[in-house]
């Protein structure tokens, strides 16, 4: 899925040094925490938002925007180590 694949990223971010903020949606967290296991990050930390985006209406997408943004603020700023 796009959200495991997005938490792989972060992941290799995070692995190089540069922080990074993980976006997944609500039936794919198991996915994501499986993709950080099996890369070495058993508890990377990730904000979660509802699902589905690509037919959510504009006004919805942003309260759910709102509603992360701080947990994605503080993702970018307390860089994640593997553990």
């Amino acid at each position: 899925s796009c959200s495991s694949s997005s938490l792989l990223d972060g992941i290799l971010f995070e692995k190089l040094g540069t922080p990074a903020a993980v976006i997944c949606t609500e039936p794919f967290i198991r996915s994501a925490e499986n993709m950080s296991v099996a890369h070495g990050f058993k508890s990377y930390h990730f904000a979660v938002m509802p699902h589905p985006i690509g037919s959510t209406d504009t006004k919805t997408l942003n309260q759910w925007a709102d509603d992360v943004f701080d947990e994605v603020a503080s993702l970018l700023t307390a860089p994640q180590g593997s553990d």
